[in-house]
């Protein structure tokens, strides 16, 4: 077997476990939905506002539902001791990262894809921004790799509830930043090269965090 069809094979397992239990969609995307519809009442959506601030509340909800969905991910292989049966793999420790960072990359765009639509129509923006799907692309490739590894990290604490957002969001913090400033400037009808720079600083957190995050996860997953 390839390391693809390795990989492959634990996103699949991620994805049976999500169909049969419904744990992580339906949980993240309720939050999402909600702070969408929270902040639509403290906003005016015909404002002039809505330019600066949407991108905030854009992402608040992709953080934090983020967030949620990356504690259940290796939550549920510690239930039962499944991890255990992962690291009984004949495999390298970097398919198990691969694979799980694949699930997690999924079921966060999954949500993504649903929130984003509700998120334009409740704040008056147009529905066809294919910029935007380009920089919720990029920022969740950044947001699930570094993600799986502090969810992998939070899964051997007690608190594993509260360590994952303590350790994780500080390290995130660029990628939001820049997904902010370029999600802005697509709500405010910037061109390609207004936000040229902040897609070159989420490729290039992107690159560094999935090549180091691959190379240390066999110590976090042994720890």
């Amino acid at each position: 077997m390839s390391f693809a069809t390795k990989a492959s094979a634990i996103l699949w397992k991620d994805v049976l476990s999500e169909l049969r239990a419904r744990e992580i969609v339906t949980s993240v995307l309720v939050f999402g939905l909600l702070v969408l519809v929270v902040f639509n009442f403290a906003f005016d959506p015909g404002s002039g506002t809505m330019a600066i601030v949407g991108a905030g509340i854009l992402w608040v909800a992709f953080t934090f539902a983020g967030v949620l969905s990356l504690n259940r991910s290796f939550a549920m292989e510690k239930e039962n001791s499944c991890i255990d049966g992962l690291m009984l793999c004949p495999v390298d420790r970097q398919v198990l990262y691969w694979g799980k960072l694949a699930g997690c990359f999924t079921f966060m765009f999954l949500v993504e894809i649903i929130i984003t639509p509700v998120f334009l129509v409740l704040f008056n923006q147009s529905l066809w921004m294919p910029r935007l799907g380009l920089v919720v692309l990029l920022a969740t490739v950044g947001f699930a790799a570094v993600g799986t590894l502090f969810s992998a990290l939070a899964a051997n604490t007690k608190a594993r509830d509260i360590m994952l957002p303590i350790l994780f969001l500080p390290m995130i913090v660029p990628v939001i930043i820049a997904a902010v400033e370029a999600t802005g400037i697509v709500l405010d009808g910037g061109t390609w090269s207004d936000m040229a720079t902040w897609l070159w600083i989420i490729l290039a957190f992107d690159v560094i965090f999935l090549a180091v995050s691959a190379l240390v996860f066999e110590f976090v997953l042994e720890e």
